[in-house]
């Protein structure tokens, strides 16, 4: 497809699209057999280059002997799940968590206060689909947060008006929740993520809940994600792709919006693309939708039959922000103000993901002490765990209550927490309106134990 900037030609042009969607051709994939001794290993190429697949091979963040080792070390896990199974070391991560990540969600937020305004139905699930689909240029990244530590927690305020708190909740396996408001919205997610590492790609299954409530219409959206593949993890230049399907749906009315992501293909073809449309509760469609999750999104009212109406265009419904330069971690502006104590509350909880020493280390460029300070970090963590098994403990979040709801997902069951309403409570106290300035991060201690005097 080309530029979403062009308006299309023909009434068959949106016909083709809801027809071509549902068969998504292959990614280029080359074969690098035998390639210094690893067998079967596959190289793949966004670009959809044929030639010097060996020196594609070689390409990548690993020094030959670094690459050598975590090779070894893998092979016995291809086809598991390496979510929380695996140590693995800091040259593959970046200086931020998973608790983080998962607020770059809000970056584009304002979407959500648009859905919230307007008075279509349909509109309000293009405009809450297009801030779904914002995130996953962001995501794109090629490198690990770091897994949270149980009871590790991330605020954020001065953002669009939003309190965020995001804490983990389990270990084994990991779980996320996630709370958020503002006066448009409330969002709440439980986040558990299932992976299977082949090899040279490791495929991430989101098997989580993600509801947000408009407070304007009192409408309830659900979310489901398509699955994300990273690919060429030791050998290659390493790239992130999400084929599938993202459903968004109204529980109050029955609407509801299906985006494809159509894989990579031939040559690049297909990258980033995003089409779809927006249904009725009888699934007629109202909205199509059309875009790049990398670059822009756009819409336009359309027939029973999917073609655009008369008199009608093409109009953006959002635009990628611009990006910094040459970024060593392929940073956003938003994921350094994350990262930074210009979003955070006044008084910061001490299991604040910010004051990781493991994290800081990284960020400040010192491999050496990142990779200690994160064995130490994970070493207490392990002795929290013998600690309460010998005591018969178990461990409660602070900030979140599990319902003992067990929700489907595509792949697999998901234990729900939910928001206890305590973190508002103590806010409440403080005035947490403005920016705390510069923080000494080593005048404050990271506690997320549950056993502080272990």
């Amino acid at each position: 497809m080309n530029s979403r900037d062009e308006k299309p030609e023909g009434g068959g042009f949106f016909t083709a699209i809801s027809s071509n969607v549902k068969f998504w051709g292959n990614a280029v994939q080359k074969s690098v057999n035998g390639l210094l001794g690893y067998e079967g290993l596959e190289v793949i190429n966004p670009e959809g280059g044929t030639e010097d697949a060996e020196a594609e091979a070689e390409r990548g963040r690993w020094k030959k002997e670094d690459r050598d080792g975590y090779w070894k070390m893998m092979q016995k896990y291809i086809g598991a799940d390496v979510t929380s199974m695996v140590t693995l070391p800091v040259i593959i991560f970046e200086p931020m968590t998973m608790l983080q990540k998962m607020a770059e969600l809000m970056e584009y937020c304002h979407l959500l206060g648009l859905a919230d305004e307007t008075e279509d139905p349909y509109m309000r699930l293009a405009y809450a689909s297009s801030w779904a689909i914002s995130v996953y240029f962001a995501y794109q990244r090629t490198w690990k947060p770091f897994n949270p530590i149980l009871g590790e927690t991330y605020e954020m305020v001065n953002h669009g008006g939003i309190t965020f708190i995001a804490e983990q909740v389990c270990h084994h396996p990991p779980m996320s929740a996630g709370h958020a408001e503002n006066e448009h919205f409330v969002y709440d997610v439980t986040s558990k993520l299932k992976t299977k590492f082949l090899g040279n790609s490791v495929d991430v299954y989101p098997v989580g809940r993600t509801r947000v409530k408009l407070k304007k219409s009192g409408v309830v959206l659900d979310l489901v994600p398509p699955p994300t593949k990273v690919n060429n993890l030791i050998f290659g230049r390493t790239w992130v792709d999400s084929p599938g399907e993202m459903i968004m749906t109204n529980l109050t009315t029955g609407d509801k919006v299906v985006l494809y992501f159509q894989p990579c293909g031939w040559f690049g073809t297909g990258r980033y693309e995003v089409d779809g449309y927006v249904y009725d509760a009888a699934e007629d469609p109202k909205i199509l939708m059309t875009g790049k999750w990398n670059e822009s999104m756009h819409y336009q009212p359309c027939d029973s039959e999917g073609e655009p109406l008369p008199g009608t265009e093409l109009k953006e419904i959002w635009r990628v922000a611009a990006t910094p330069q040459n970024d060593k971690f392929q940073y956003t502006h938003f994921a350094h103000k994350i990262n930074s104590f210009d979003t955070a509350p006044r008084h910061l909880l001490a299991s604040d993901s910010r004051l990781r020493s493991d994290r800081f280390a990284l960020e400040q460029g010192d491999l050496s002490k990142s990779g200690s300070e994160k064995t130490i970090l994970e070493e207490r963590q392990r002795s929290e765990k013998r600690q309460r098994e010998a005591k018969g403990d178990h461990f409660a979040p602070r900030w979140f209550n599990v319902t003992g709801e067990i929700a489907p997902t595509p792949w697999g069951d998901l234990e729900v927490y939910e928001y206890n309403g305590k973190y508002s409570d103590h806010t409440a106290a403080f005035d947490n309106s403005d920016s705390i300035g510069e923080i000494d991060v080593k005048s404050i201690q990271f506690r997320p134990w549950q056993y502080p005097d272990l």
